[in-house]
């Protein structure tokens, strides 16, 4: 692991004192002996709820050039009574990844909020939800209308790779499919680079390359590209060509999924005519 530097390590020593203020004795099950110059948890009381040495804490607190580790992590967003957003915070500053996140699609937890859900619903043009592993979570009947063979009606498979890689309708709605299938799997590549060990993500990987040669092949060319959206184009068997700008949203709570929202492009207006 690289080292941090400098001025995200202070960072990371200005939260945890900070963290270690607010918090008193008794928040820890501590006796309250005798008075205290400063407000707050002395570092050796945080040391020791978190079962490491006092120095190693204090040179955390001081930004030396030492990494800690993600049990550690743990155990100080622990100590300091940390809630999910300071524990993501604290996870990134230290520039490790959060072993409480994972990108399992199945584990409890991964439900599409209620309110998230109707918010979608209530999107004019084509709005769809994606997991981690880029499995279709929610979607507005726009985009069940547009995605035929994916999202239109049915229990199917409501994976993204599969339904562009495997199924015969995308490649009838794409146009310049494989050139699209290309990109598709480079943004996907860019999108999981945080939870490469995850097992089920691995399993997706496996199990697209021997089904399809051409994601075989996109997947060993490390091709990366930002999901940055962008002009999409659909050959709609009823609507004929449809072109959108497509925009991706991280949600602010939710790092495990990502809003994609399709914008249908404005009629052209025709020259006029004298």
């Amino acid at each position: 692991m690289a080292a941090l530097p400098p001025k995200k390590r202070r960072e990371l020593g200005d939260f945890l004192r900070a963290h270690r203020d607010r918090l008193s004795p008794a928040s820890l099950g501590l006796p309250a002996i005798g008075r205290r110059r400063t407000p707050g948890l002395r570092r050796e009381e945080v040391a020791q709820a978190c079962g490491m040495s006092p120095t190693w804490y204090t040179w955390l607190e001081q930004g030396r050039d030492i990494a800690a580790s993600p049990p550690a992590l743990s155990a100080l967003a622990r100590a300091l009574q940390l809630t999910p957003a300071e524990r993501a915070y604290l996870f990134q500053l230290a520039d490790r990844r959060d072993p409480n996140q994972s990108g399992s699609t199945d584990k409890e937890g991964m439900d599409v909020p209620p309110a998230l859900a109707r918010a979608i619903a209530a999107i004019d043009g084509p709005a769809y939800l994606l997991d981690s592993l880029w499995n279709a979570r929610a979607w507005n009947r726009p985009a069940a209308a547009l995605f035929l063979g994916w999202l239109d009606g049915g229990t199917g498979d409501r994976n993204l790779l599969r339904y562009v890689f495997l199924s015969p309708t995308a490649r009838k709605v794409i146009p310049d499919w494989q050139a699209r299938a290309h990109r598709v799997l480079a943004e996907f590549r860019a999108d999981s680079s945080r939870h490469l060990e995850d097992a089920e993500l691995q399993t997706l990987v496996e199990d697209m390359r021997g089904r399809s040669a051409l994601f075989a092949q996109c997947w060993t060319e490390h091709a990366v590209v930002d999901r940055t959206g962008g002009e999409r184009i659909f050959d709609h068997p009823r609507k004929g060509r449809l072109r959108y700008q497509q925009i991706a949203f991280a949600l602010a709570n939710r790092p495990d999924f990502t809003l994609v929202m399709l914008v249908p492009e404005a009629p052209r207006k025709r020259p006029a005519t004298a």
